[in-house]
């Protein structure tokens, strides 16, 4: 008996079922999807800022002085030429690059002292450094009424009781009552700023500080490096991005300052310590010349706009080194 035996059938190809066609949407409206829960946070922050500016601009074409209402009128570009040509103004601009510089080089140069102070291990560190931060945590109107009363007062502040303890513990009398706001109203902003601001550089160069690489610092130990060579060769280079962006960062409010200039010396004695900011209030409430005063802010906005954009790119190279690592 033979048996068939049929030929296999090949099994045939599972044909793919034709998937329906997808409908592309416009990249466009993908991109809004995704930006329009933003949307209430955008609108919020242009009419915070941006609208006020806008008005700023706009009252700083007009004549406008409230004394004198029915003398208000458009001047144009008037309110700029007067900003650049005042006397009073050009000297609150020499004043507020004084005070700026003087604050931040001297913030940056302790605050450089302090970082490598706590970048080493030590007992207590933590507290040292919660000690250190603290008078960044203050805020300016109590520091500088704090530096005011409690330091500089002559009849009992800080500075002349430290001075008639040194003068009694060598035999003498009381010494000399010191008026030190008025003898020296601009290193007494400067001292009370750099006290606030310190803290401020110090976390910036100490977290430098720690980015260091171990094993360069190793090799240099290894090689017999002193620590001033290798704090000059190694670390100074390193930190160089991190004190360009504490000087730009710091140059941005510090430029601002108001609190510690009208608590401590309101600008005074004369107009020794009166920067734009300051000088701004007085024309804006004391000679009540709104077009002038917001011409005057406007540059002031515009000048922390460029300093601004040199610190982004800092912040931006910072980013791209550390990626690159």
């Amino acid at each position: 008996m033979t048996t068939l035996i049929g030929t296999p059938k090949t099994p045939t190809a599972h044909k793919k079922q034709p998937r329906p066609a997808r409908t592309r949407r416009p990249a466009g409206i993908g991109k809004w999807r995704r930006r329009i829960p933003l949307l209430p946070a955008l609108i919020f922050t242009v009419a915070v800022t941006q609208l006020p500016f806008v008005a700023t601009l706009v009252i700083s074409t007009f004549q406008w002085n409230i004394l004198k209402p029915e003398e208000q009128r458009f001047t144009g570009l008037s309110n700029y030429a007067f900003v650049f040509t005042d006397e009073r103004l050009r000297s609150a601009v020499l004043n507020t690059i004084v005070l700026t510089a003087s604050v931040v080089l001297l913030s940056v140069v302790v605050g450089l002292g302090l970082a490598l102070l706590l970048d080493r291990r030590f007992a207590g560190r933590g507290l040292a450094r919660t000690l250190l931060i603290a008078p960044f945590l203050v805020m300016p109107v109590a520091s500088a009424l704090l530096w005011k009363h409690a330091v500089y007062n002559p009849d009992y502040g800080l500075l002349n009781g430290t001075l008639n303890a040194v003068y009694r513990f060598f035999g003498a009398d009381n010494g000399p009552t010191v008026d030190w706001v008025s003898s020296f109203p601009m290193p007494a902003v400067v001292i009370s700023l750099v006290w606030q601001w310190t803290p401020f550089m110090m976390l910036i160069l100490l977290a430098g500080l720690q980015a260091q690489p171990g094993d360069v610092l190793e090799a240099a130990k290894v090689d017999g490096a002193s620590a001033m060579a290798t704090f000059r060769h190694i670390t100074l280079p390193h930190l160089r991005q991190y004190i360009e962006l504490g000087v730009l960062l710091g140059t941005i409010y510090v430029v601002q300052t108001f609190d510690a200039v009208y608590t401590i010396t309101q600008g005074g004695p004369g107009s020794e310590t009166t920067n734009l900011p300051y000088e701004i209030y007085l024309t804006m409430f004391r000679k009540y010349e709104y077009g002038e005063a917001a011409a005057a802010g406007v540059v002031v906005v515009l000048g922390s706009i460029v300093i601004a954009t040199f610190a982004l790119r800092t912040i931006a190279s910072l980013f791209r080194e550390e990626a690159s690592r």
